[in-house]
């Protein structure tokens, strides 16, 4: 194995594991912590809030457990085709889609609710906000090494480095929801443009046109290994049978398909689509109006959004997604004992800061990071879901020559894939 192969082992995962030849024990005292942590947050939220967020917390802890479960990455999946031509985890996103926007256009068509509140998906404008953000959001989230759900999980997963992203990432999404008026009202962007409703096409001939780009998608990078001929992605340590549910590595395209199903009852529940990077623009918001400065001046948190920084972070339905995409990676990694706090490095420090400024102005600027531009935009109709991906993998083809200044690596074509 080449010191190259070593490196793409510790740097081109999110988060970071080990290769095993047999998984490891379950980390017991960490299981039962994490289920009674997990258990008193249930019950407060029980307590205080509506069933709503109940609710969100177990499907927020189911998709923590899936992405970590299966290492589901977006960050990833873009930097491997990018940098080698290897598709195969950009067609599990394929696959997700598909599922999502078989279920999602039901529920928007018909406004399907567990709640009998309304329902909308993710659907914003596609102008030089849009372009900018989503083309940072590209290079943060090869710098900081994960994606907006990607931090989440690497932080349950026991990723150091990854908390010092996520630190900056709230940071950087809190500045640019202070300077979104500018982006987003001074400079052009054509209106909201659905595949559904802008187009005549209805959400039938939405789903055939959405399901005719995925499969075309999937083909180009079937014809893009066909000529580089990419390392393919070794098998994660597993298990058979039911256990399997709970320890070892999950196929990708099963955990597209239960990402597709979550996101689709997260949907109903709440009456948009599963989304992060909101609740980091609150939290930081709320921690600098507690030092004294006026937030609710700013024109982020004008009408709609009044009543979240005004309320208990508990009330916001997207904190409560992270808290349980935290915990539910937490389980996952210490079900297959894998939990660890891993050693930091310099370059990898200094990444991390600039990758997560990045990571959250790009996301306030994009309407959205990798799920609520990406993921939801598309399984919504959106054009700026696409527009987003587009930008976000020419961003992460310029990542691709800042990493080594890091001291990260680029997979190589001759390296294997951890």
């Amino acid at each position: 194995m080449t010191t190259t192969t070593v490196q793409a082992q510790a740097n081109t995962k999110e988060p970071v594991q080990k290769q095993q030849s047999a998984l490891n024990k379950p980390q017991t005292p960490l299981i039962i912590g994490g289920l009674l942590v997990g258990a008193v947050l249930l019950i407060y939220l029980m307590f205080t809030q509506s069933a709503v967020q109940s609710l969100l917390l177990v499907i927020g802890l189911l998709l923590g457990y899936t992405l970590f479960h299966a290492r589901f990455g977006f960050t990833s999946a873009f930097r491997r085709l990018m940098s080698v031509g290897n598709g195969q985890a950009l067609r599990a996103h394929m696959v997700m889609l598909a599922v999502a926007v078989t279920l999602f256009a039901p529920i928007l068509a018909f406004g399907y609710s567990f709640f009998g509140g309304e329902v909308s998906g993710y659907v914003s404008p596609v102008g030089v906000s849009l372009f900018v953000g989503a083309f940072m959001f590209g290079i943060g989230m090869q710098l900081g090494g994960g994606c907006a759900s990607g931090t989440l999980y690497a932080v349950g997963g026991g990723r150091s480095v990854m908390f010092i992203t996520l630190l900056f990432f709230i940071v950087g999404s809190t500045i640019g929801a202070y300077h979104l008026p500018f982006w987003t009202e001074d400079l052009p962007a054509f209106e909201p443009i659905s595949l559904a409703t802008s187009t005549g096409l209805g959400y039938g001939g939405a789903w055939i046109l959405s399901i005719a780009l995925f499969g075309l998608i999937s083909w180009i990078t079937l014809r893009v290994e066909k000529k580089k001929q990419p390392p393919k992605m070794p098998p994660l340590p597993s298990t058979k049978g039911w256990k399997r549910i709970f320890r070892g590595s999950w196929p990708l395209f099963a955990a597209a398909i239960a990402l597709a199903v979550l996101n689709a009852l997260t949907l109903m529940t709440r009456g948009a689509p599963w989304g992060v990077t909101s609740a980091f623009a609150l939290w930081g918001s709320k921690v600098v109006q507690f030092f004294g400065v006026d937030v609710a001046s700013w024109g982020y948190w004008q009408g709609a959004n009044a009543s979240a920084l005004e309320s208990s972070i508990f009330a916001d339905s997207t904190t409560v997604l992270n808290f349980g995409v935290i915990l539910g990676a937490f389980l996952a990694s210490a079900a297959g004992g894998l939990f660890k706090f891993t050693k930091l490095r310099l370059g990898n420090v200094v990444a991390s800061i600039i990758g997560g400024l990045l990571l959250g102005y790009g996301a306030r600027l994009a309407f959205g990071c990798n799920i609520g531009a990406y993921f939801g935009g598309i399984s919504s109709f959106s054009l700026h879901g696409y527009v987003w991906g587009i930008l976000a993998l020419a961003g992460t083809f310029v990542a691709l020559f800042l990493r080594p200044l890091f001291g990260l690596s680029v997979p190589k074509p001759k390296d294997t894939f951890c």
